[in-house]
């Protein structure tokens, strides 16, 4: 009972911060559920071998080898003849509903993330971690699995691509603090 508590616990805290990060690294809705769960799953199994402190990070970074699993997949798939024609194609985003005032903050997020997708993984994981999930460097060294210098060197490489990304672009981009 104990256990189910506390799994129900890291679900509450965890779940949609957890998808949403998996969502900024495959840009699908359906994969980032599925990769969530599969998180999720996997914490059923190894719950008590974690504190509750640690947990945060070690469901990022199982939600992050199941995305680079993902993707190797794919990879694997595309070298299959034809089988472009069985997957999905990007989904359409509704443009209704977005109030006019937010619409510039819209745009600019918009760019931020196509600029994200210029970047190597370890660097869009790490900006993400630390820039939207706030994440400690504790944390991302933890979820990770680097020290923490090299997650902070390898964070202000990932700010230094990205401003230059975007000026490679023509954006006015000042990089993240």
């Amino acid at each position: 009972m104990q256990k189910r508590h506390q799994l129900e616990n890291l679900y509450k805290q965890y779940a949609r911060p957890l998808y949403f990060y998996l969502l900024k690294l495959c840009g699908s809705k359906q994969l980032a559920e599925d990769l969530t769960q599969e998180a999720f799953v996997r914490a059923t199994i190894y719950l008590h071998t974690y504190e509750e402190e640690e947990a945060r990070a070690w469901l990022f970074k199982v939600g992050r080898n199941a995305y680079l699993d993902e993707w190797r997949k794919q990879q694997r798939r595309r070298s299959i003849p034809f089988i472009s024609g069985f997957t999905a194609k990007t989904e359409m985003i509704s443009p209704y509903g977005i109030p006019e005032e937010s619409l510039l903050t819209q745009e600019q997020n918009e760019q931020l993330e196509e600029l994200l997708k210029y970047l190597p993984e370890q660097y869009r994981s790490i900006i993400y971690l630390r820039e939207y999930e706030e994440f400690s460097y504790k944390e991302i060294s933890d979820a990770l699995q680097l020290t923490t210098d090299q997650v902070k060197i390898t964070l202000h490489r990932a700010r230094k691509r990205l401003v230059s990304l975007a000026v490679k672009k023509g954006w006015q981009y000042d990089g993240m603090e």
